[in-house]
């Protein structure tokens, strides 16, 4: 082996061990809290401040789990955010892609003025459009309801059409002229070609999209104000206010953990699509 080849294996296994151990300590900054918070659900709350810190409980409290249920609606809650996520993750989808579609493979004019003026509405921040929109919704009586945080979900993503056109635009445009051929429309050829092929991209978009919905707190803050139609999330939040003299963490963990579980479920069922469809779409153009 020449000095030249056995110099590059070093530095390539330099360039590894790097990158190994940033993920390491990537992976351990969002492990640390979660399992410190499953920690905490299972405690007494006489424990929670022990020192040195007890990670692993004794005695098991699995009473937290119950008492939960009976110091907040937290079951209204997750029913709330349930609605809301499972509504905008379904049909928000399912117009992102038709979307998508049309960006990609569809001919219309002004079609790339059109694109670049809706991914030009990604730079504006949510608190520059929150004022106009409570102004809308109370003026037609949305304010106190789920439908603030459902409607313009429904309506399409931006950051999904985006990243579905990516993906779309990688899809041979034969597909098109073979459909065409064979007698198939437009929505046939979407709904039979295209959206099979785009499931990877669609199942690591319905992950992020799931998240950012379940676990949206200031829309649901600004939008709703009763506990009917509160969220998980404002649920969990007033239990800072619940108890007069000082917060019972073994119960916010507790909930916490309730609320978390089906976002990291969906996620352990996802994640080969997830990791699939970042590394064949994300970076064509």
């Amino acid at each position: 082996m020449s000095k030249r080849s056995s110099s590059a294996t070093v530095k390539r296994r330099g360039l590894l061990g790097l990158s190994f151990t940033g993920m390491l300590l990537g992976a351990i900054t969002m492990v640390v809290p979660f399992a410190w918070m499953v920690s905490t659900s299972l405690k007494d709350s006489k424990f929670v401040y022990s020192f040195p810190p007890q990670w692993i409980p004794d005695p098991v409290d699995w009473q937290n789990f119950a008492e939960i249920w009976q110091v907040v609606p937290l079951g209204r809650g997750l029913l709330n955010s349930t609605i809301v996520t499972v509504t905008v993750v379904v049909v928000g989808s399912l117009t992102s892609s038709m979307a998508a579609f049309a960006f990609a493979k569809l001919t219309f004019p002004h079609k790339d003025k059109v694109f670049l003026a809706l991914l030009a509405t990604m730079m504006i921040p949510f608190v520059v459009t929150v004022i106009p929109q409570f102004v809308v919704y109370a003026r037609i009586g949305w304010i106190d309801t789920l439908w603030p945080l459902i409607v313009p979900g429904t309506l399409g993503n931006v950051t999904m059409i985006f990243f579905l056109r990516q993906y779309m635009t990688g899809l041979p445009s034969e597909l098109m002229e073979a459909a065409r051929i064979d007698g198939a429309g437009i929505p046939r050829t979407f709904v039979s070609i295209f959206l099979p092929l785009c499931a990877p991209a669609i199942a690591a978009n319905v992950i992020i999209v799931f998240m950012n919905v379940w676990n949206d707190y200031l829309g649901p803050l600004i939008f709703t104000n009763s506990a009917e139609n509160s969220t998980v999330q404002l649920v969990i939040a007033s239990l800072s206010s619940y108890y007069e003299e000082q917060t019972d963490f073994p119960i916010v963990m507790a909930a916490s953990l309730i609320a978390i579980l089906p976002v990291v479920l969906l996620f352990i069922f996802c994640q080969k699509y997830f990791v699939s469809s970042f590394a064949l779409s994300g970076i064509k153009g």
